[in-house]
This record gives C-alpha cells, structure tokens and sequence, in this order.
C-alpha cells in the first residue's frame, strides 16, 4: 500500500484520557489529520498549541471552549483554532471529531 494511503484496519488507536481515542489518518510535516473518538461525558481538557487546527463534528454533540466562549455544536459542525488559543470540548453524547493540524503535531507520532 503506498504510504499516502491510510486503510482503516491500519489505524492504530491510542488512549491519551479516559474515554477519549485518538488515531492518526494521515500526515505531512505541514498537515495533519487526526479522529478522536469519545464516550458520552469524556473531555478534552482545555490546552493550547501553536498549530492551526480545525474541528468537524462527524459524530454527536459537543460543547466547545475556543479562547473562554463555551458553544454547543451538533454532528456536521466545524470550528477554527488559531495558534496557542486555549481551547478543549466535552462529549455530550458519543461523538467523533476530525481535526487538521498545520504544521503536523510531531508529538502525536
């Protein structure tokens, strides 16, 4: 399989909090993208970065905190990150978010 192919029987799931599973899709050094998946109730506790990153609910409902505003957002919604804004959710039902990063998170390697 060429290494720009990523199948899903290849993912390789990691636990970084209880409740909350993240698998890496594929990457460059200028892009990411990132599934993290979540049980009802699992947080993704606030954190900063100095990556760009951007959210699509693919799954469920999410309470969202970007930079102090807390937003309710349904499957098919998406947001922004800007670069070292402390941002985190909270999994109001079981949910799947896909997120990008730019440049790649080296540390999620």
């Amino acid at each position: 399989m060429p290494e720009h192919i990523t199948l899903p029987e290849n993912l390789i799931w990691t636990e970084p909090s209880p409740g909350n599973r993240r698998a890496v899709l594929s990457h460059r050094p200028e892009l990411m993208l990132v599934a993290f998946s979540f049980d009802k109730g699992a947080i993704g506790a606030l954190h900063s970065h100095p990556h760009t990153q951007v959210s699509y609910v693919a799954k469920g409902v999410f309470e969202v905190t970007v930079d102090g505003t807390t937003t309710t957002l349904p499957t098919g919604s998406s947001f922004i990150v800007a670069p070292n804004l402390v941002h985190g959710v909270v999994a109001l039902e079981e949910g799947l978010l896909i997120d990008t990063f730019t440049p790649r998170r080296d540390d999620f390697l």
